[in-house]
């Protein structure tokens, strides 16, 4: 079994890397042990109910969820960190502008990928140099075979609010999530206790009805999944409850009254491009293939491609009750994607048939 340097102790080696880990500009940071838990069970029957949809991927990569030693032979700690994404703008439930669409607050600036696997990637390299002999680890953002919210949990960043997001005392659920897992032995945190209590809020703000019951979401319901990770045709029945959501959605925690006292980041690289917080419904039906690349690559929203977009503005226009977008809505029916002429077909229809009665409550320009 690995041990710590004769020279550091592990309870040294431990704060260390803690203070490396704010230095480098994470919000939070915590340590616990690379072991199972109820919850990655729970995952297991998650992806058996069908919850995960089209996620495919989550049941590829099952076995290595659910077994971190598959993830990194040895591991013997999971260094999690935080970082806080929140910057000053409107919250979705503030800003009901039919004419703009809403683009979830996480993908407003770059890709936070590629910023958050930086810091980790210096992480590891400190490691590294106080380990005097070579030790097995890797780090993760988002795309490995890692349950991140789990060992958020019992590493004391946060619990799992009812709407399954982790949320956090000081800083609310506006966070990014990165693991270090280490074949190397630290000192470990506790996990963090729920502070949900009764409260419902997000339960009962959800358009969709996707939180089926406190910590349970149906994926197939859900807004984010449906104008991000659902490739193909949204379902009619669920369309009119997207309203104006473009690239995901953040209604269940707006409402949630740990995200009140805002912390607002200062890290640059998180600040909002103007182009995508609210945009124009009209600017982002009239882009063409170039100029959609232009305008989005390097960002999140460049994963769904121009055809995921541009099927997610057909949906919010048909739930705008704003007629004078029947033009635009005519030309995407001509669109050379078939996914897009569907949806501007069934938003021709929806404006047709309804009058304008939608007020517009918050501009951003």
């Amino acid at each position: 079994m690995m041990t710590t340097p004769s020279n550091l102790s592990q309870h040294d080696l431990t704060q260390r890397i803690k203070t490396k880990a704010l230095e480098l500009g994470f919000d939070l940071v915590g340590i616990t042990p690379a072991q199972g838990s109820p919850e990655l069970a729970f995952f297991d029957r998650w992806l058996n109910a069908g919850y995960a949809g089209e996620m495919h991927y989550l049941q590829r990569n099952a076995e290595r969820r659910r077994d971190i030693q598959q993830v990194v032979p040895g591991a013997q700690s999971i260094v999690v960190c935080g970082l806080n994404y929140d910057t000053d703008y409107p919250y979705s439930t503030g800003c009901d502008d039919p004419d703009r669409g809403w683009v979830a607050r996480y993908a407003w600036g770059g890709d936070y990928h590629d910023h958050m696997q930086e810091k980790l990637r210096q992480l590891q390299a400190f490691v590294a140099e106080l380990v005097p002999e070579e030790i097995a680890s890797k780090l993760y953002v988002d795309t490995g075979p890692v349950v991140e919210r789990v060992y958020a949990k019992y590493a004391g960043l946060g619990w799992f609010g009812k709407n399954t997001c982790i949320l956090n005392k000081q800083l609310g659920s506006w966070l990014f999530l990165g693991e270090l897992i280490l074949a190397l032995p630290l000192d470990y945190d506790r996990p963090a206790l729920d502070h949900c209590g009764t409260c419902t809020r997000c339960i009962d703000a959800c358009p969709t009805d996707a939180i089926l019951e406190p910590y349970v979401l149906d994926s197939r319901k859900c807004i984010a999944y449906l104008t991000i990770e659902l490739k193909g045709s949204i379902p009619e029945t669920l369309r009119p409850q997207i309203g104006h959501h473009i690239f995901g959605c953040d209604i269940c925690q707006d409402v949630c009254p740990w995200n009140r006292k805002r912390t607002l980041t200062a890290e640059a690289a998180l600040q909002p491009q103007p182009s995508h917080v609210y945009p124009s419904l009209a600017d982002l039906a009239q882009l063409t293939p170039q100029a959609f690349k232009a305008q989005f690559r390097g960002t999140p929203l460049e994963r769904t491609k121009r055809r995921g977009v541009l099927r997610n503005v057909c949906v919010a226009m048909g739930n705008s009750g704003n007629e004078s977008f029947i033009p635009l809505l005519e030309v995407l029916a001509e669109d050379e994607e078939e996914l897009i002429r569907e949806h501007a077909v069934w938003a021709l229809t929806r404006l047709r048939q309804a009058p304008n009665d939608t007020t517009p409550e918050c501009r951003i320009s």
